[in-house]
């Protein structure tokens, strides 16, 4: 606009050769709407010109960093998507790759089955620094970690917050976990890693954007259209009825583990297979076919279980 606090001077603080007539309207500088309007229009032009000359290149494994996320978890999150998720993810690791999980709530109450797998202490230290900020955060909002799990968890058979940590844990697989992130902190390592955001979709989704994620796959239970514009979503369900309800929203089912069809290594390795497809623009997932995607929502201090 010209007048705000937030000028384009701090903005560009750090970036003083972008605050330029070429990155930079200011609104009132021009005279009449039109023209403003037009101001606008003619950059917008100019942006679009350059990202259109853009083309894929191939690039190695270890330059993609896919997050886990779930979402409307059931009882079977745990016994079929999550561990599929988890199986792809120590694929992905394995090959070079990195691995962002997450949602504080949903390891706290089982914490002792991922500390020990910090590569080192310095990497432990972090993990307990993190769930204890959580938990004062928590308490100084008047919130249990509990009431994270919503009514429509426990239609899906599952009781209290403990039995869901050990479902979301299992999206993580096994490998080690090399680091251990603040919310939207940049990792500065290839693997397995853990950020401490909070478990909301619509606020551990953007989190994971700002810490570089290029791709999510995000599994659930009971279902739900939730996406993200930035990066691709791979929904994958954890049963087959879910599949069949929700047919053209959900991309990969995990439902046949639960009955004795598939295992879950077949199931990790064609999602694997999956995962590839899609970073590589071969596959698009429905979010990506229908422009599903939520608002970004930025961690804030209200109490978020």
């Amino acid at each position: 606009l010209g007048c705000e606090k937030f000028s384009p001077d701090r903005f560009c603080e750090w970036y003083p050769e972008l605050n330029n007539p070429e990155n930079v309207i200011v609104l009132q500088e021009h005279k009449g709407y039109e023209n403003v309007m037009k101001a606008i229009l003619e950059m917008a032009e100019k942006k679009l010109a350059i990202l259109n000359q853009r083309k894929r290149e191939t690039l190695p494994l270890s330059d993609l960093l896919v997050g886990m996320q779930c979402g409307g978890s059931d009882a079977f999150s745990g016994i079929t998507a999550n561990p599929t998720a988890g199986y792809a993810a120590d694929l992905i690791v394995s090959g070079g790759g990195t691995v962002m999980f997450s949602e504080v709530t949903e390891v706290r109450d089982g914490v002792q089955f991922i500390a020990h797998r910090c590569i080192n202490e310095e990497v432990g230290k972090r993990l307990v620094e993190e769930m204890k900020w959580y938990d004062k955060y928590l308490k100084d909002g008047g919130v249990d970690r509990g009431a994270n799990t919503t009514p429509g968890n426990k239609k899906g058979g599952l009781s209290n917050i403990i039995e869901k940590s050990m479902g979301s844990i299992a999206k993580s697989g096994s490998s080690p976990i090399v680091e251990v992130l603040s919310p939207g902190e940049k990792p500065t390592k290839h693997g397995e890693i853990f950020a401490a955001t909070p478990a909301s979709d619509l606020v551990c989704g953007p989190c994971q954007l700002a810490s570089g994620m290029g791709l999510q796959v995000f599994m659930t239970g009971r279902g739900t259209p939730y996406g993200l514009a930035a990066a691709p979503v791979i929904k994958l369900c954890s049963r087959n009825e879910m599949k069949d309800q929700w047919f053209d929203i959900i991309d990969f089912n995990a439902g046949p583990a639960a009955v004795g069809d598939r295992t879950i290594a077949e199931q990790g390795t064609e999602l694997f297979e999956y995962i590839l497809d899609v970073a590589s623009g071969r596959k698009k997932p429905y979010t990506e076919q229908y422009g599903l995607e939520n608002d970004l929502c930025i961690f804030n201090p209200a109490p978020i279980t």
